[in-house]
């Protein structure tokens, strides 16, 4: 699980992360296990940036229902990187 697109599973955009953007602050999917060191050096590897801060939360899965048939969206792991002050923005967002 060490390449970082195993890490990084996809940009996370929300009209929270969006106002969060302006302060140079990108959310991304993660993988379950990764840690806050795998985060920030795939983060870095993939779109040539300098990473100041990582925080990660887990998001629990939201109850869903189909029918008579119950069940749960399944649970992932999200995590905001903060980027340094001289570095530029990340390109996809934009």
């Amino acid at each position: 699980m060490k390449a970082p697109q195993d890490v990084v599973i996809r940009p996370l955009v929300t009209e929270k992360s969006t106002r969060l953007m302006e302060e140079g602050k990108y959310s991304f999917v993660v993988h379950k296990e990764a840690n806050k060191i795998d985060v920030k050096q795939a983060v870095e590897q993939l779109f040539d940036v300098k990473v100041k801060a990582v925080n990660t939360m887990r998001v629990k899965g939201k109850p869903r229902r189909v029918g008579i048939h119950r069940g749960y969206r399944p649970n992932w792991k999200k995590a905001i990187v903060t980027l340094q002050e001289g570095s530029k923005g990340i390109e996809i967002f934009e």
